[in-house]
């Protein structure tokens, strides 16, 4: 009796195991289907308090049908996406642009600028002697630009994206489709998921999906929101105080507001790459004019526009965002990012708090008897 025990046990552990390999088998099958779930839930997430904010207008005591409500919520929240992207990648290309002509017109110039220019090369030639006479630093800068960012290089590369325009529909499609139905249905995802577990896990499972929909809505949210807030300040600071100009501020403002996404290196890379793109543009136009602007000047004023926005980035925008949003404490969320990035790398401490989240919830639902799962849930929830 007891090896019949023993056998069926092991039986089913092999019958258990051979089920998880293939889930996972027709997971990765179908990865392209279900990336399309996931991004249709995640733009669900984002369109969830839109969605929630129309359907309290009433008209003569009638609200709108849900199918209207899941139309029009998708439809502006791709509209605002589309429009800020289509905005802000032309006004980056001039940035590039305009650093190169102003390079270009400064160097053919007998202004103070050229003059000090011609110091810094002489100085740099004469403590790397390797690099020759006839070195120039604005040269090597602008045979740089050219070479990265030449627009024969960017046509090449829309031309290759055109070819793949194909997919790309398909996949937007679907994505816009399914999300259509989750937006519409707010049970939806939870009935499916419901409908894949077992009868006696059904409820737990159906309850743990709703508390992760609502920790990723208002995740997700919270980060447009942080992204919005940061591009915003860091322009209205770049504009005002740093004088760099309406297009330029805008495309670097841009460019370290989704930096930022980035949790704890992305301000970083964003404060650097925009303090010296806004220092080459001060100059490069200053240069052109035959101005000479004091660097340490303009350098303090850039640093201290990014710095201000990181202040207020940390101490209202994140706190309102990971910590609260997904219920964990900092120094969790802090290690989870370390992990993730350790074995991913940047992609990996991009989806690190959304993952951790749903494990988070899963483990809290079906794993609480485990003694760290409890320990670490106690902690959280004295908080």
């Amino acid at each position: 009796m007891e090896s019949r025990t023993n056998t069926e046990i092991l039986a089913g552990a092999i019958l258990k195991a051979a089920t998880a390999v293939l889930i996972c088998l027709v997971c990765w099958y179908f990865r392209s289907t279900l990336a399309y779930i996931i991004l249709a839930a995640v733009l669900s997430f984002i369109c969830r308090p839109v969605a929630r904010a129309l359907e309290k207008i009433r008209i003569k005591g009638k609200g709108m049908p849900e199918w209207l409500i899941a139309i029009f919520t998708i439809l502006t929240v791709l509209a605002i996406l589309l429009g800020i992207i289509t905005q802000v990648i032309p006004v980056t290309s001039n940035i590039i642009q305009g650093i190169a002509e102003n390079l270009q017109n400064a160097s053919m110039s007998g202004s103070v600028f050229s003059e000090w220019l011609r110091d810094v090369n002489a100085w740099i030639i004469e403590k790397v002697p390797a690099l020759g006479y006839g070195f120039r630093i604005e040269q090597t800068f602008t045979d740089w630009i050219t070479k990265e960012f030449d627009i024969s290089s960017v046509t090449s590369v829309m031309g290759s994206v055109a070819s793949a325009l194909g997919n790309f529909g398909i996949g937007l499609f679907s994505v816009v489709f399914i999300s259509f139905f989750f937006v519409k249905d707010n049970n939806l995802f939870r009935n499916i998921i419901g409908a894949l577990v077992p009868d006696k896990m059904e409820k737990d499972a159906i309850v743990a999906v709703g508390e992760i929909e609502h920790l990723l809505s208002r995740y997700f949210t919270g980060l447009v929101c942080e992204v919005i807030g940061v591009a915003a300040l860091n322009f209205i600071g770049l504009l005002s105080f740093a004088k760099i100009g309406f297009s330029a501020s805008l495309g670097i403002a841009f460019i370290a507001g989704l930096l930022n996404v980035i949790p704890y290196v992305g301000p970083w890379i964003g404060c650097a790459i925009g303090t010296s793109l806004g220092l080459v543009i001060r100059f490069s136009s200053a240069a052109a004019a035959g101005a000479h602007p004091s660097l340490l000047a303009a350098a303090l004023t850039i640093l201290a526009v990014f710095i201000v926005t990181q202040l207020v980035d940390n101490f209202l925008f994140q706190p309102l965002i990971y910590s609260t949003s997904i219920k964990s404490s900092p120094l969790e969320v802090f290690i989870v990012l370390l992990i993730a990035g350790h074995i991913a790398g940047v992609i990996g401490m991009l989806v690190a708090i959304p993952s951790y989240t749903v494990i988070r919830v899963i483990a809290s639902r079906f794993l609480r008897r485990f003694k760290p799962v409890r320990r670490l849930m106690e902690a959280t929830e004295k908080e």
